[in-house]
């Protein structure tokens, strides 16, 4: 037995209250190396008494990567305490008692030592993960608003093109988009099945983008006024989307009154200490790229010489912040914040964030900006989920760039999941393309078929999707600024056919979220050499199931059910043909399905997901 890849940490992702009355527990171990893993638990006050400790609970295999193997189990305590352990058996016959204090052979003075339990002394609501129910069951949409609609040219910058004018749009350039135009277009996501949008800022600055903030109380006025953007938040609420606004609190823009007092009063300025300046007067070398330049006297976003970083240790700077987080919540009823840069920022600070905004909105959704593992982030008293790059990237790697194998990308989905409980893997912020990545269509060299393959495969997924402004109608795009094109509303440039499957996809999303969110993962067959992933999720009885072929040759299959499809083809009434980048989508009822079974009825489930065989000879002749 390799005792040393095997792991487990208290009160973290490995031992949660998932309920109020229900904790999880997982233990990672070396994969392949355990035979099985039961649980002892009970009440810490009474182990001499009951003597629980002869009582185990055996823990399921639950997911693998490609080193280790994770066992999983719920349990409760009727006195809302507990200690517990873990009773070990590897592949060579050893038994081991695995506690707080390692490892210990498997016997009874070994088993009534107190002292040897890990303990959750006190199961308290205060400190359990929260997931907001609504954003489980959200499909979101990314506006990034300069280049969405332009519904009022009153307020168009000076300099303003004419929409779309250029295929390629450069970095400094306007269009006019505004906030009238998001709400000239409501019934376009109400018809698509979108129920939240996420707007990339709003608030009043000098670029496009938005990202460099002078006024974060006031609505850029190339966007519209206050009372409009109420009148939008409103009128989402009516259609049942819930709003999400951008924040960067890392970084203000460098035409800020406070960076601005800073330049004129040096050290004697009243915001000298609201940033993280290492000499006076502040200054920088400018260089040919204006977005960069290493030659600066203080710390900012990346090389950026124009948003100087705020010093969120400060008081100041914290009341301020803070206020901003209450105002839009309590003013305009907005329904989430995303925080830009998120990694940079001090978690003290975003503690007090989060308790302010869950004080102004006890359902507040809080999504951090974050490209790497986040359980700092993640332990429910900072954000309820990160943008999950980490996760989506894995599918991006195989499906699109095919830089990883497939067994890859399983064993990495696996380790993205176990990285987190399982209610913040529930709303973890899908994303495949936005602002600042290159579009999905584009990446995958115009290839509409992967694309929708791609989609599919996402949306089947833990998490909530969120779809980039124009992915439903094939948008194409690089790297920033050429991801931040005009929206194409001309009916004649629209790719209607992407549209319908987008609409579709969120549809089916939407009917089966209960099963996507709740369920557990299972991966029935993957093949390498095929490139048949066939995985489902299983809760309450009923089963999810996907099929998808990501080889460069046809898969058949007995025919069942199927509710969503593309690229398939029924070829009689009991064979189905998956071609190159197709999928299907099946909902059963089903027996529950134990990872460890062995019965006939389990391997004649699986064996309905292999390919028949000799079915493409047959079909040959």
């Amino acid at each position: 037995m390799n005792t040393a890849a095997i792991h487990h940490q208290p009160e973290s992702e490995f031992a949660y209250l998932y309920e109020a009355d229900k904790m999880h527990i997982r233990l990672k171990t070396g994969r392949g190396d355990i035979k099985s893993v039961a649980l002892l638990n009970g009440d810490p006050y009474q182990l001499e008494h009951s003597k629980w400790f002869n009582l185990t609970i055996p823990m399921e295999k639950y997911l693998s990567t490609a080193t280790h193997d994770y066992w999983t189990v719920e349990t409760s305590a009727p006195f809302r305490r507990l200690s517990y352990a873990f009773k070990v058996e590897g592949m060579d016959g050893t038994v081991l008692f695995y506690g707080d204090h390692g490892f210990f052979p498997y016997q009874e003075d070994t088993l009534k030592a107190a002292n040897n339990y890990f303990k959750l002394p006190y199961f308290h609501e205060a400190d359990r993960f929260k997931a907001p129910q609504w954003a489980k069951e959200t499909i979101w949409y990314q506006i990034f608003p300069e280049r969405f609609a332009n519904g009022d040219s009153s307020n168009d910058p000076k300099g303003t093109l004419p929409w779309g004018s250029k295929e390629h749009p450069e970095r400094d350039d306007f269009f006019g988009g505004d906030l009238q135009g998001v709400l000239d277009h409501l019934d376009h996501f109400v018809d698509l099945g979108i129920n939240g949008i996420y707007f990339c800022p709003i608030f009043q600055a000098a670029s496009n983008h938005k990202y460099d903030t002078i006024d974060y109380f006031e609505i850029d006025s190339a966007f519209g006024d206050k009372e409009l953007f109420k009148k939008v938040v409103d009128e989402c609420h009516k259609r049942g989307i819930r709003v999400m606004l951008d924040a960067v609190f890392n970084h203000m823009g460098d035409f800020s009154p406070q960076w601005q007092d800073v330049i004129k009063n040096g050290e004697e300025s009243v915001y000298a200490n609201w940033f993280h300046i290492h000499k006076f007067p502040v200054t920088y070398t400018p260089t040919a790229d204006f977005e960069f330049s290493e030659d600066i006297t203080y710390d900012t976003f990346a090389f950026t010489p124009h948003m100087p970083k705020l010093n969120t240790a400060n008081k100041d700077v914290q009341d301020y912040l803070l206020k901003i987080a209450r105002y839009w919540i309590t003013e305009f009823d907005i329904d989430a914040w995303r925080l830009d840069v998120a990694n940079e920022v001090d978690h003290r600070f975003w503690r007090k964030f989060h308790d302010v905004c869950t004080e102004a909105k006890p359902d507040i959704y809080i999504l951090g900006e974050i490209w790497h593992s986040s359980q700092a982030w993640l332990q429910g008293d900072e954000f309820h989920a990160v943008m999950n790059y980490a996760f989506t990237d894995a599918i991006l790697s195989y499906f699109v760039y095919q830089t990883i194998p497939l067994s890859k990308l399983v064993s990495e989905l696996n380790h993205q999941l176990m990285l987190y409980r399982e209610q913040t893997n529930q709303i973890m912020f899908n994303v495949l393309d936005s602002h600042d990545t290159p579009r999905l269509l584009t990446i995958a060299q115009n290839n509409k078929e992967l694309m929708k393959q791609v989609l599919a495969f996402t949306y089947l997924q833990k998490g909530v999707p969120c779809l980039y402004y124009g992915d439903e109608y094939a948008m194409d795009g690089a790297g920033d600024p050429d991801c931040r094109k005009c929206m194409v509303w001309e009916a004649d440039k629209q790719d209607l056919d992407m549209y319908a499957f987008v609409k579709k996809l969120i549809a089916f999303r939407k009917a089966y979220q209960p099963l996507l969110s709740e369920g557990k993962l299972r991966w029935l067959e993957i093949d390498e050499e095929t490139g048949l992933i066939d995985f489902a999720y299983e809760y309450e009885e009923k089963m999810i199931r996907s099929i998808f072929n990501t080889g460069p040759s046809p898969i058949y299959f007995e025919k069942e059910d199927i509710l969503f499809s593309s690229n398939m083809h029924l070829l009689d009434k009991n064979k189905v043909e998956l071609a190159p980048y197709g999928f299907a989508v099946t909902v059963e009822n089903t027996e529950r399905i134990d990872q460890n079974d062995t019965s006939e009825n389990r391997h004649a489930m699986v064996a309905r997901s292999r390919r028949v065989s000799g079915l493409s000879t047959e079909l040959s002749r």
